[in-house]
């Protein structure tokens, strides 16, 4: 016998039964993308035309690369998360949604580590 009632049990609960984690990390993330893909598209177009040397010299800034590292985070968290709401939604078999879970989470990871990498490799 538990000491709850059933309303203090499913009170915050969506029907994943997860709260609302899940709604406000994707707010947050959309939020903390509006300015940095405006810093993205002025980079971007700055940088249209111009030699590796100085593309390479743009992202050995730090504020530019700082920029760019969380721009790679945020937009990876922002479409896992967005993705998971999809999957969750329409894929109706669970070894597909589970299946499709992970290679959504993994496809992030092992982007997020290319970039990052990368990254890392024209600071230095």
């Amino acid at each position: 016998m538990r000491s709850q009632t059933p309303l203090q049990r499913v009170q915050g609960l969506g029907a994943a039964h997860s709260g609302t984690q899940h709604f406000w990390r994707e707010r947050i993330t959309s939020v903390a993308l509006i300015p940095l893909t405006i810093w993205f598209g002025f980079a971007a177009l700055a940088l249209v035309g111009a030699r590796e040397v100085d593309v390479l010299t743009f992202f050995q800034h730090p504020w530019n690369a700082g920029l760019m590292g969380l721009f790679i985070i945020t937009l990876l968290v922002h479409s896992v998360i967005g993705m998971q709401s999809v999957i969750d939604d329409y894929v109706q078999q669970p070894a597909l949604k589970v299946l499709s879970l992970l290679l959504n989470r993994g496809f992030a990871w092992l982007m997020g580590a290319i970039c990052l990498v990368a990254l890392l490799r024209i600071v230095s």
